[in-house]
């Protein structure tokens, strides 16, 4: 798989786990400021979420983010020397019952663990907590009083997706040109659903895979719900049905979007800890499509 990379870092080499050194976190620090900023208790009963692999005692002093733990990113942490690498999907959703470097999952945790770096993921419970996936997106979006779309049964102020309205009416051409612009690049761009000219405010969001909320957005009020990986029967008998409308980006492009804001948590946590944390998010394109190419021939 081809994967677009930022440019190289400068970072300077890894050093030895066992080099622990005063004003840096450990690894179970960290966990624990992620655990803060994305409370394990959101998260779906089917996921996985939490530390892959690392030693809670090493200590940590750069980390890389990233929305998947794919080979290109295994490259580029131990490439820049980093001591962690945070996903937000996990390496592991189903389990496994071996980690023998025959496969490419097995590969990367051998590579980590030669390599002293910790692997740590943070899925839906980033996905539905207070400054992750969803509130970025609204943000990206530029939503104003956005609530969860599916709030948290417990804790109801936060939960999956966000819905909002926007600042003022646009029609559905126009907030599409605008997402499109909001969203990082990849082959496949945003698909659009919906009538182009109609007006819309009201507007639901998703980072990843979207099918399961179509009819809460519509229930919702939704007059756009902008999500990824949408497939055909579910997505056109919806539309069948008319709103909400579909924006339908890349799962990578509609959650990379959570990144940044979780490194200044990072970086601002380490702070208040007395700590020197340096914290960068990777610009390596985890789609897997790298092409995409207009189907059909203007021939007769």
């Amino acid at each position: 798989m081809s994967h677009t990379s930022a440019p190289a870092s400068s970072g300077a080499g890894h050093q030895s786990s066992q080099e622990h050194l005063d004003g840096f976190l450990s690894v179970g620090d960290v966990v624990a400021l992620v655990e803060a900023a994305a409370p394990p208790g959101l998260a779906a009963s089917w996921d996985s979420n939490g530390l892959i692999c690392g030693d809670p005692a090493d200590p940590v002093r750069s980390i890389l983010l990233a929305v998947d733990p794919v080979a290109a990113v295994v490259d580029e942490a131990v490439d820049s020397g980093v001591d962690m690498i945070i996903t937000h999907h996990p390496l592991y959703l189903r389990g496994t019952d071996h980690v023998a470097a025959t496969d490419p999952k097995g590969r990367s945790i051998h590579r980590l663990i030669r390599a002293g770096i910790a692997l740590l993921n943070a899925h839906t419970s980033l996905d539905a907590a207070h400054g992750g996936v969803a509130e970025a997106l609204a943000e990206r979006v530029g939503l104003t009083s956005a609530v969860p779309l599916e709030p948290d049964p417990a804790s109801p102020e936060q939960g999956i997706g966000r819905i909002g309205v926007l600042p003022q009416p646009v029609t559905l051409r126009q907030l599409a040109a605008d997402v499109a612009a909001a969203l990082p690049d990849s082959a496949p761009g945003l698909l659009v659903g919906g009538d182009l000219d109609a007006v819309v405010e009201r507007i639901a969001v998703s980072g990843g895979a979207g099918d399961s909320l179509l009819q809460r957005a519509r229930e919702a009020g939704a007059d756009v719900f902008l999500t990824a990986d949408l497939r055909h029967h579910p997505a056109s008998e919806h539309l069948e049905d008319g709103r909400p409308y579909l924006l339908c980006g890349t799962h990578w492009a509609t959650e990379w979007v959570g990144l940044e804001p979780l490194a200044g948590r990072l970086e601002e946590g380490a702070r208040s800890h007395g700590a020197s944390l340096t914290v960068r998010v990777s610009h390596i394109v985890t789609d897997p499509w790298v092409l995409r190419l207009s189907t059909g021939s203007d021939e007769a």
